[in-house]
């Protein structure tokens, strides 16, 4: 059930915390979303929606990190500057102990054979997301559905495609306050990857991170926006919010995230729960070999390099990127995670990594017993 590059879009639900295993389009769900959006109860999940979800609760990941660890990597010393990413990807999603399944996810391989209208478009392009509801799917489910559109509908994309995407998220907010349908309590943090040729565009309000492999070693692309972190607790408490025991008036966990209008207040009036992304542009390179995108349930229990090494091994046993995703979210499991597990993976080249080469005046290096104690008693003083 790999997707490769001709893969358009993979849909997830979830029916009433039953797990099934199955693959949908656009185009199959597209009669369906007006009734899914009326049988969304307010605040909770829904309770009879057609699901389509990769699921997986018997297969774990053995590895631990002390186990897996990058020792050495010799990179190539010279870039290909006429390197074009191909684009495949896979994900996979578990609710985990929760009652409830309040994540929702995209996969876009090809731009081009997704959108309407893509003349302008560069070649290639993909575009991915990751949202993690909270207080029900409504806000989830709707961001999924509607934040690609906002986005190339926007009159900046392509040329200002920074500008654009901040204008979505903008838009998507809004719009979760005018549908009425959609509980005000309702919330999500968003995290997305658009690619357009060689640049990547990172956009992220909330908790959920991306992470590149380059050559094995592990790049944070994105921020976690938790109330404690010292930039997001100074521009809480200048707008009027305080922090409860590390949530944001003592209500929420992150201190981004698109809906929550219960929080928010009225549309214009300053907010300590911002809705703006923060956004990491890279220009991908053959020493980038896959992205990461997981919700905080993955790495509440995981390293980012921990991560990062789990995929690459398996890619060079399997390349297949959907049985990597299905592996974090095993592992993620396997260490007792309190939440919802979303996992995306998605490589930038059809072949899987290189080989890990450590180099030959590599030593290994110990302490004599001398120095550990004289260690010991400096620490201990």
């Amino acid at each position: 059930m790999a997707q490769g590059t001709n893969a358009s879009l993979q849909i997830e639900r979830l029916d009433g915390g039953h797990n099934s295993t199955c693959k949908g389009s656009v185009s199959a769900m597209d009669d369906e979303k007006d009734e899914n959006l009326n049988q969304l109860s307010s605040g909770k999940p829904p309770r009879n929606v057609k699901m389509v979800r990769h699921c997986s609760s018997s297969a774990f990941f053995t590895d631990f990190e002390s186990e897996i660890g990058i020792l050495g990597l010799v990179s190539p010393s010279s870039e290909n500057p006429v390197f074009l990413p191909i684009f495949r990807s896979g994900s996979w999603s578990e609710k985990g102990p929760k009652q409830y399944m309040e994540d929702e996810h995209i996969c876009v391989d090809n731009l081009h054979e997704h959108l309407v209208t893509s003349a302008d478009l560069p070649s290639p392009g993909a575009f991915y997301g990751v949202f993690d509801g909270h207080g029900g799917t409504d806000a989830a489910y709707f961001t999924r559905e509607n934040i690609l559109n906002f986005i190339v509908e926007d009159s900046q994309f392509p040329s200002g495609t920074k500008r654009a995407i901040k204008s979505a998220f903008v838009k998507t907010d809004h719009a979760l306050a005018d549908t009425k349908s959609i509980d005000s309590s309702s919330g999500t943090t968003v995290l997305t990857a658009l690619i357009l040729g060689r640049t990547m565009l990172i956009a992220n309000a909330g908790d959920s991170r991306a992470v590149l492999s380059k050559r094995g070693r592990a790049v944070e692309l994105s921020k976690d926006h938790k109330p404690n972190c010292s930039s997001e607790r100074q521009r809480i408490e200048r707008l009027g919010g305080v922090i409860y025991d590390g949530y944001l008036n003592g209500q929420l966990s992150v201190a981004r995230a698109l809906g929550d209008w219960h929080i928010k207040g009225s549309k214009g009036s300053k907010s300590p729960l911002s809705s703006e992304p923060e956004l990491k542009e890279i220009s991908l390179t053959e020493e980038d070999e896959f992205l990461i995108l997981g919700c905080d349930g993955l790495w509440d229990v995981m390293s980012s390099q921990c991560a990062v090494t789990i995929v690459r091994k398996e890619l060079m046993m399997h390349n297949d990127p959907e049985r990597c995703s299905k592996a974090l979210v095993a592992e993620a499991l396997q260490r007792n995670t309190c939440d919802n597990l979303t996992v995306l993976v998605i490589c930038f080249s059809p072949d899987p990594p290189p080989k890990i080469e450590i180099p030959r005046n590599h030593r290994r290096r110990s302490i004599s017993a001398e120095g550990l104690d004289r260690l010991k008693g400096i620490l201990n003083n």
